[in-house]
């Protein structure tokens, strides 16, 4: 048995793509996109005609409810070959507007259901700001189920799990990422790997915090670097992994074993958290890690966001 398959008995994997010519060969139950794999994907010849049909029959329109029914003929390509959701990403530009990001959320899940495709195989992925988890605790009792993504801080996790969404995903890549630029010459990559990565043990903190206090939010891992972070990582509600990591694990048969485990989780002696607006703000920000990865992160999609306006544009 690979390692694809070892990690399928313990993990709901999901691919982390646009391209969703590549799904069938790895058998993912979910797929998760963002506006840098969506702009990724559209510059692909294979895929530019959707791009080219989406603005041919749309046109008139304005541009943002071209880009979210653009995202929309994605979501529908990769859910006719997926058993699972699609999780589809409310344009970064509103992280910080509660109104505009619930209303985003309520407009994908709509253009979703006049695709024909049911509430419940759609996740709306919002950046886990303040406002976005508001937005998301709002679009839940709706029942529309979310995805917080760009999460790095504990406090970020506390507050999704208080706001009732339905999955997170805390990036386990770029907590790495900051840690090793930060320590320069000093990192020791085989002292800081597998289950002493700085990613995978954020990922581990949470992920029992939550099954400790019966919190029944998902947790998916997501941005890997490496094997060893997923590998570290067997047992996790979900992990949402590349394609080229995905092949990488199909191509190993080396052993793996269950890293984390929920009823494990439920005897360590943890206190419970809980936070307020100024407590959350005040909390995230003593983390200097995840202060300075969720704003990269934001500006970052929003970069991206701007790329595909122009390109719908063109």
């Amino acid at each position: 048995m690979n390692q694809l398959d070892s990690l399928k008995q313990f993990t709901t994997v999901v691919a982390d793509t646009g391209d969703f010519r590549q799904l069938a060969a790895y058998q993912p139950q979910d797929a998760t996109t963002n506006p840098s794999l969506i702009l990724k994907a559209v510059q692909k010849p294979e895929y530019r005609p959707l791009l080219d049909e989406t603005v041919a029959r749309f046109k008139g329109k304005a541009l943002d409810e071209v880009v979210d029914r653009l995202l929309v003929r994605f979501g529908t390509e990769i859910l006719s070959i997926i058993p699972g959701r699609v999780s589809t990403e409310v344009d970064a530009r509103l992280s910080f507007d509660e109104e505009a990001t619930y209303s985003r959320g309520e407009r994908l899940i709509e253009l979703y259901e006049g695709a024909g495709v049911h509430i419940d195989r759609v996740l709306i992925k919002v950046a886990a700001t303040w406002e976005g988890i508001r937005a998301a605790e709002r679009l839940e009792r709706r029942g529309i189920r979310t995805n917080l993504t760009l999460l790095f801080s504990f406090a970020q996790a506390v507050a999704c799990a208080a706001a009732g969404v339905q999955l997170i995903s805390p990036f386990v890549g770029r907590i790495y990422d900051w840690h090793k630029k930060t320590a320069g010459s000093a990192w020791d990559e085989a002292a800081r790997s597998g289950a002493h990565d700085p990613g995978v043990q954020s990922v581990r903190r949470i992920y029992e915090h939550y099954k400790h206090f019966g919190i029944r939010t998902e947790v998916m891992g997501a941005s890997f670097r490496n094997i060893g972070q997923i590998t570290a990582l067997a047992g996790c509600d979900l992990l949402t992994i590349s394609p080229e990591l995905l092949a990488q694990l199909a191509a190993s048969e080396a052993p793996l074993q269950r890293a984390l485990d929920p009823e494990a989780a439920k005897s360590i002696a943890l206190d419970a958290v809980e936070y307020d607006e100024a407590g959350f703000r005040y909390a995230h920000n003593e983390d200097a890690m995840a202060t300075e990865k969720l704003a990269e992160g934001i500006r970052a999609f929003a970069v991206d966001a701007a790329k595909l306006d122009a390109l719908l544009l063109a």
